[in-house]
């Protein structure tokens, strides 16, 4: 980043005040990265510490008005235009809106206190009646509607001039150019209000082609950090190709010039009428309590969206209301967006380590500077392999931005290559990373693997790392399910060499755990009673345990249902294998290879010997292996997906009553998907399922599909 510089100002020349020093260095820095994200389409610091330095700047001006001046961000609310675009007048300014920082519930809750306070009401008068809807991460634009016909398109700007980007915006499918007249008549002028944005998966499939387009030796091509500079840098190009190109969406959620409407509700079931697209997660809420409601239930769908918000906003439904409110110097009083807790911040590097996995594979990781992100202090974030670290040049010492989103794994998603100018003494990047040629716990050479990025540990389970990594998985809840037996066990277990393979585990004694630390006369009888209760189990639950190399806990049942044996799927052919569904060459030559090597077969033997049972479907016999039968099961061959909250199952209730009736649940929606099973408060695979004409069922018609066996 190279902010610039701060001028000599007469405000601070006599050397006064250092808030007012304070004051000029947050201006130059909002003017600087406004250019950057509204101009340039180039933010370099996440929304959530421009944010911070907006509110600072705020304050100050607050408790010094004398020092506002007309040049103060404070005063504008976009950002100038850019050249090469015609300037469009908005005889109805179009207004940034006010936003609350405070995440939590009492956000909503004083934006309706104040309101009611404003317009005099008291708590024996009736609740105020808002509509809320999602903050959409994308560009404002205002769409201009003559005689029913789209004539212009401009973004906000500074909010009382725009750019003239008509030539994009007819580029784009969802917005109408002639308005729909079926259910009412076309108004003279009409100017619709919202926001152009990119969905994910087209963000993803844009950005996968630039890197295919990269990897070609392309000139001038990068990859985007996130939808929202994707779709604004399409929509403000001359070309219009550009827009063409990146399959943007767009969704209503005002107007400008337009027929008088009583409410705002009214109004957006008037656009949808006319055919322009308004989101339906739109809702009416009546009084503070509501608020919440929707800011919480849109909170945790957010990373099931099929689009990025960062909050919801709040209007006043009413017109009349709306209007006896009034406004502020740059926002309406009678609307609030109330923010999500950033996904992304700023914070430091401190140091890059080597993380080895449960098969060997070899992940960089970030030590950071704590920093709450998404909701949590996040102190690690993965850099995923070398080829990531050097094309994104993570250093130690580095200013970098990081990501969390739901339960995401947190990431280093870009460099600041400069600290800010308010921070003059950041320490100096270190030397380019590059990943060690041994590995960093127990010395072995580090092995490329063949048209991948990734690298692997190559001494396989004699790396003390990949035991306990494979141990932990073959242990927890999803595979062998031995409560009780953790992390910090399992290593002094290894570091005792108590334990060295997943048979030594069910050789333990009391006396072997008793000599443990923490490890109470109580605590090791426990335990050894829930490692002889996991003796049985399932073969699904097995084979996950073996943690083979690119089987997860879907292949396995998989794997499970279709041989119905461990012997049919040891003597299974690689041809064979890739006749199980979604099992490919990889994952097929993977299992393949497993039980080929000895040492494996070995351990199978001993568990048997040390009482392991698992349930089996189909007996080994002389004709070979065969998948199990189940064409009496009532969901055999049907792929189901779970979405929302039912009423009484949970989802892997529900998951696993599917699979008991020879169903397959999986996790996205596709053409292939035979059945969604939707609860409340579903989300966007609802929404795709209803767009590709899919059966979709509740609670009550899962179990009576699930009856019919």
């Amino acid at each position: 980043m190279n902010a610039p510089a701060p001028e000599a100002d007469p405000e601070t020349a006599s050397g006064a005040d250092a808030r007012c020093q304070r004051l000029h260095t947050l201006r130059e820095l909002l003017h600087h990265h406004a250019h950057l994200y509204h101009v340039l389409d180039a933010p370099e610091v996440p929304d959530a510490q421009y944010d911070a330095w907006w509110q600072e700047l705020l304050a100050l001006e607050a408790q010094h008005p004398e020092w506002v001046r007309p040049d103060s961000p404070s005063q504008r609310v976009g950002a100038p235009l850019r050249e090469g675009f015609a300037p469009v007048l908005h005889r109805v300014p179009m207004l940034s809106i006010r936003t609350e920082t405070d995440t939590q519930p009492s956000g909503a809750e004083a934006f309706d206190a104040r309101l009611r306070k404003e317009l005099g009401l008291t708590a024996s008068d009736a609740p105020l009646e808002y509509l809320a809807e999602p903050k959409f991460d994308g560009l404002a634009i205002n769409l201009r509607y003559e005689a029913g016909l789209l004539v212009q398109a401009a973004t906000r700007g500074d909010g009382s001039t725009g750019e003239d980007v008509t030539h994009s915006v007819r580029t784009i499918a969802q917005i109408p150019l002639r308005l729909d007249e079926r259910v009412r008549p076309a108004p003279a002028l009409l100017e619709v209000r919202g926001e152009v944005f990119m969905r994910r998966a087209d963000f993803e499939a844009l950005n996968e082609r630039q890197r295919q387009r990269i990897a070609a030796g392309a000139k001038g091509e990068k990859t985007f950090v996130n939808p929202r500079n994707a779709a604004a840098g399409a929509v403000r190009q001359l070309d219009p190709a550009v827009a063409a190109g990146r399959r943007l969406s767009f969704f209503a959620y005002g107007w400008g010039e337009a027929p008088p409407f009583a409410s705002q509700y009214e109004g957006l079931l008037a656009l949808r009428d006319w055919g322009v697209p308004v989101c339906e997660l739109v809702q009416r809420c009546c009084g503070a309590h509501e608020l919440v409601q929707y800011h919480q239930r849109l909170g945790a769908l957010r990373d099931q969206l099929p689009f990025d918000i960062d909050g919801v906003v709040y209007k006043v439904d009413p017109i009349e209301l709306q209007q006896q409110l009034g406004f502020l110097t740059r926002e309406p009083r009678w609307a609030l967006a109330h923010k999500y807790p950033a996904q992304e911040q700023c914070t430091q590097v401190l140091a890059i380590e080597v993380q080895v996995g449960r098969t060997g594979k070899l992940t960089p990781v970030a030590r950071l500077a704590p920093v709450f992100v998404g909701g949590v202090t996040v102190t690690n974030a993965t850099l995923h392999n070398a080829e990531e670290v050097q094309r994104k040049d993570v250093r130690v010492g580095d200013t970098v931005i990081v990501r969390r989103a739901g339960d995401v794994i947190p990431e280093v998603v870009a460099v600041l290559m400069d600290d800010a100018p308010d921070a003059p003494d950041a320490p100096v990047r270190g030397p380019a990373w590059q990943m060690p040629q041994a590995c960093p716990v127990c010395g072995a050479a580090v092995l490329r693997e063949p048209d991948s990025p990734e690298q692997r540990c190559g001494a396989g389970l004699a790396c003390a790392a990949q035991r306990q990594q494979a141990l932990l998985h073959a242990v927890g809840r999803r595979a062998l399910n031995i409560e009780g037996l953790g992390d910090k066990l399992i290593e002094q277990l290894l570091q005792s060499q108590t334990v060295r393979s997943l048979p030594d585990l069910y050789g333990l004694s009391l006396g072997d755990l008793a000599g443990l630390e923490r490890m109470a006369d109580k605590s090791a009888l426990n335990l050894v009673q829930a490692i002889e209760a996991s003796k049985r189990t399932t073969l699904a639950r097995l084979l996950y345990a073996l943690g083979m190399r690119h089987v997860g806990e879907r292949t396995a049942k998989d794997l499970a249902q279709h041989f119905g044996s461990l012997q049919r799927l040891q003597e299974a052919s690689v041809e064979q294998l890739l006749q199980v569904p979604d099992v490919g060459p990889v994952v097929a030559q993977s299992v393949h290879d497993y039980f080929r090597q000895p040492q494996h077969l070995e351990w199978l033997e001993q568990l048997r010997a040390l009482g392991m049972q698992w349930s089996e479907t189909a007996p080994a016999t002389e004709a070979g292996p065969e998948p199990a039968p189940a064409g009496a099961l009532p969901l055999s061959g049907k792929t189901l997906v779970l979405t929302g909250t039912l009423p009484t199952l949970s989802r892997e209730a529900a998951q696993a009553l599917i699979e008991a009736a020879g169903g397959r649940v999986s996790t996205s929606v596709s053409k292939k998907t035979h059945y969604v099973v939707a609860g409340a408060e579903a989300g966007s695979k609802l929404e795709k399922a209803l767009a590709l004409g899919l059966p979709v069922l509740d609670e009550a018609g899962l179990r009576a599909l699930l009856a019919q066996g």
